[in-house]
C-alpha cells in the first residue's frame, strides 16, 4: 500500500483547522449578544439581588430598589454553567446571611458544558469522516491503477434475473421446441452435475444462439437460467466498449469474477458481435481496445484458469463476422440456430401472448398464425398488442378478429391514412395498379391466393394487394420465383395496358423484381447460360472488421453476362404479365372499378369477379366494360 505523502497530511490538517475556525467563529457570533457577567456579579456583590430564577438559559433577577421597591431584570445567558461557576460561592454566602431570600432550581447545569461543546464535537466528527472517505477513495484509485473514481469503469455492469422482473421458464418460450431440447442438457447439468461427470462427460462451456432479430434468443437464455434455478448475469456486448483503454478487458475479468463467486451461474452476453468481431483486419489493426477485450474474453472462456460451474450463453444475428477463435469447441461448443417459427410455432407463440388478453369468440389464432408467415416472435407479440390498443381505442371489452386483421396490416404496412388528399387521377392509377397485381396472382397457380385489395394509403404505399400463404415454404422453385417477378410487374403492366402511360408508383415493385432475378442468377444458379455457379457472397460487403478488399469476385465480362440474364428474366415476366392482363381485361376493369367505388375488396368479392361476374355488385360495371 502506498504511504501518504507529507503534502497529503498538510492538506488534511488545513481542512480540519478551517472547520474548527468556522465553528469557533459561529460560537462567538452567538455570544455577541450575551450579557456582561461583571454587571450581574456587581448586583450580587452589592446585595441587591433579593431572588433569582434560572430556567435553561434565561436568568431573571429580582432587585431591591429604594423605598422597599423591587425591579426585575431578565438576561439570556450564553453559558449558564459559567454563571454558576463564577457566583456559586457568593450565592451560598448570601443565602446563609439571609440577604438572598432564595432561588428556583437550576436545571441542566451539568449538561450545559456538553451542550456548548456539541457543535465542536459534531464538526470534528464530520472532519474525521471526510478524511476517512477521502483516504479510502485514494486507496481505491491506487489499487485500480487510475485517477480517483476511475476504477469504477472496470466493473462490469451486469443485470440479474431479479433486476429483469418475473422468473422466465421454458413454458414462456413457444415455437422453439428443438432449441429448448438442446438447452435442456445445460439445465440438467446445472441441477445435477454428478450425473454427467460420473460418466466422464464435459458439459459445453458456451452455447451461441444464432438467428434473425426478434426470434427469442434472449428469452431462451433467461428461460435456461429460470429452469436451472442458478444465478444469471446478463450484459450487452456494447457494455464492454469504453473510451478508456483497458476498460473492456477489465470488465471481462470482473464479469467472470462475479460469476465464479456465485457459481453455478450463467453468463449471458447479448449482441456479442459488438465485441467478438474478427481480429487483425479492417481499420483497427491488432492493438485497438475492442480486440484487447476480445482477447481477454477468449482467455476467460478457455485459458489456463478454471471456470467450472460457469456457462456462457451468447446471442447474435451476425455469426459471419465473429472471430473463429471464439467459435471453436472449448469456447462455444454449440451453436443453436433460432429461426423463424412455423405455423404451429406461431400459433403457440400467439397463445402465450394472448393469455392475459380477452379474446372474442370469433378469434381464431390458427387463422392468424396462417396469415402471418415470416413473422418473428417479437412481431407476433407486437401484433397482439396493436390489436389490444385498437380495441381499447373503440371502447371494446374484447379483442375481435377484425382488430387482429387491422393490426396485422398496420404491422406490415403502417396505419391507414384516410385523411390524405388523393386526386381522382391518382386513385384511378392506384386502382388499376393494384387490380393488375391481383389478376396476375389469380392466374398463377404457384402464388398465394389474394386476401385483400385496397387503395387506401398505408405508410408510403398508395395501396396494397395482400396475399396469404396456405402453408409455410422452406424453399422456392425457379417457376415460383419467375412467377413472383411477374406478380411484382403486374401493376406496371396494368398501367401501360389500360392507361397507356406508366408512373413512379411501381418503383419498389421493380426493385424487388430486379433483386429476385439477380439472386436467381448469382446465388441460386438458375441461369442456363451462366450455369450452376455462385457469383456473389452475401457476406462480401465491406465493413470495419473485414478485409477492405474488392467485394466482387468475377470479371467484367461475367458481370455483363449477369446483367443480360437478369434483364432477360425480367423481360420474360413482363411479357407474361401482358398476356395475362390482355386476356383478363374484363376482370381487370371490374376489379379496378369496384375499388374506385368501395376502396377495399376482400377475397370472396374478388373471387366473384372470375366465378360469377353477373352478381349484384358487379352488374353496374358490366355495362361500362
Amino acid at each position: 500500500m502506498r504511504r501518504i505523502s507529507p503534502r497529503d497530511v498538510t492538506l488534511y490538517l488545513m481542512v480540519i483547522l478551517m472547520m474548527l475556525f468556522a465553528v469557533s467563529t459561529l460560537q462567538r457570533m452567538d455570544q455577541e449578544d450575551a450579557p456582561d457577567y461583571s454587571q450581574i456579579r456587581t448586583y450580587f456583590s452589592q446585595e441587591r439581588v433579593k431572588y433569582f430564577t434560572l430556567e435553561d438559559e434565561t436568568l431573571t433577577l429580582t432587585l431591591r430598589e429604594s423605598g422597599n421597591q423591587t425591579s426585575t431584570l431578565t438576561y439570556q445567558l450564553a453559558d449558564p454553567y459559567l454563571f454558576y461557576f463564577d457566583l456559586h460561592e457568593l450565592i451560598d454566602q448570601q443565602l446563609a446571611a439571609g440577604t438572598l431570600e432564595g432561588y428556583d432550581y437550576i436545571p441542566g447545569l451539568e449538561s450545559s458544558w456538553w451542550y456548548n461543546m456539541l457543535p465542536t464535537l459534531v464538526m470534528i466528527g464530520l472532519a474525521v469522516l471526510f478524511l476517512f472517505l477521502l483516504y479510502r477513495q485514494r486507496m481505491s484509485a491506487m489499487n485500480g491503477g487510475g485517477a480517483p473514481g476511475a476504477s469504477r469503469f472496470g466493473h462490469a455492469r451486469t443485470k440479474t434475473l431479479s433486476d429483469q422482473g418475473k422468473k422466465v421458464t421454458f413454458d414462456d418460450v413457444a415455437g422453439a421446441e428443438e432449441e429448448k431440447a438442446e438447452l435442456q442438457e445445460i439445465v440438467d447439468f446445472l441441477r445435477d452435475p454428478q450425473k454427467f461427470t460420473s460418466l466422464g462427460a464435459r458439459i459445453p462451456k458456451g452455447v451461441l444462439l444464432v438467428g434473425p432479430p426478434g426470434t427469442g434468443k434472449t428469452l431462451i437464455a433467461k428461460a435456461v437460467a429460470g429452469e436451472a434455478g442458478v444465478h444469471f448475469l446478463s450484459i450487452s456486448g456494447s457494455d464492454f466498449v469504453e473510451l478508456y483503454v483497458g476498460v473492456g478487458a477489465s470488465r471481462v475479468r470482473d464479469l467472470f469474477d462475479q460469476a465464479k463467486k456465485e457459481a453455478p451461474a450463467i453468463v449471458f452476453i447479448d449482441e456479442i458481435d459488438a465485441v467478438g468481431r474478427q481480429r487483425g483486419t479492417g481499420l483497427g489493426g491488432g492493438h485497438d481496445e475492442r480486440e484487447q477485450t476480445l482477447n481477454q474474453l477468449l482467455v476467460e472462456m478457455d485459458g489456463f484458469g478454471s471456470n467450472e460451474g460457469v456457462i456462457v450463453l451468447a446471442a447474435t444475428n451476425r455469426q459471419d463476422i465473429l472471430d473463429p477463435a471464439l467459435l471453436r469447441p472449448g469456447r462455444f461448443d454449440r451453436q443453436i440456430y433460432v429461426g423463424l417459427p412455423d405455423i404451429k410455432g406461431r400459433e403457440d407463440i400467439l397463445k402465450v401472448h394472448a393469455k392475459k388478453k380477452p379474446l372474442a369468440e370469433d378469434v381464431s389464432l390458427h387463422d392468424v398464425a396462417r396469415a402471418t408467415a415470416g413473422f418473428t416472435g417479437a412481431d407476433l407479440e407486437n401484433l397482439l398488442n396493436e390489436a389490444a390498443l385498437l380495441a381499447a381505442r373503440e371502447d371494446k371489452r374484447f379483442i375481435t378478429m377484425s382488430d387482429l386483421h387491422e393490426a396485422m396490416l398496420k404491422v406490415i404496412a403502417g396505419p391507414e391514412k384516410k385523411s390524405r388528399v388523393v386526386t381522382e387521377q391518382s386513385r384511378k392509377l392506384t386502382a388499376y395498379h393494384e387490380a393488375g397485381h391481383a389478376v396476375v396472382i389469380h392466374e398463377l397457380d404457384s402464388q398465394d391466393p389474394v386476401h385483400q385489395i385496397t387503395i387506401v394509403p398505408r405508410g408510403p404505399a398508395g395501396g396494397m394487394t395482400i396475399s396469404l400463404p396456405s402453408e409455410d415454404k422452406a424453399y422456392l422453385s425457379r417457376k415460383e420465383l419467375e412467377e413472383r417477378i411477374a406478380v411484382c410487374l403486374g401493376g406496371r403492366v396494368a398501367e401501360q395496358v389500360v392507361l397507356g402511360d406508366i408512373s413512379t408508383g411501381a418503383s419498389s415493385d421493380i426493385q424487388k423484381a430486379s433483386q429476385i432475378a439477380r439472386s436467381m442468377v448469382t446465388k441460386y444458379g438458375m441461369s442456363e447460360k451462366l450455369g450452376t455457379i455462385a457469383y456473389g457472397n452475401e457476406n462480401d460487403e465491406v465493413f470495419i472488421g473485414r478485409t477492405m478488399a474488392q467485394a466482387r469476385a468475377y470479371s467484367e465480362e461475367v458481370a455483363g453476362q449477369i446483367d443480360q440474364e437478369v434483364k432477360a428474366i425480367v423481360e420474360r415476366a413482363y411479357r407474361r404479365c401482358e398476356e395475362i392482363l390482355n386476356g383478363r381485361r374484363k376482370e381487370l376493369e371490374l376489379t379496378a372499378r369496384y375499388l374506385l367505388d368501395h376502396e377495399t375488396m376482400d377475397a370472396e368479392t374478388f373471387a366473384k369477379v372470375f366465378d360469377d361476374p353477373g352478381a349484384g355488385e358487379f352488374a353496374p360495371y358490366l355495362e361500362q366494360v
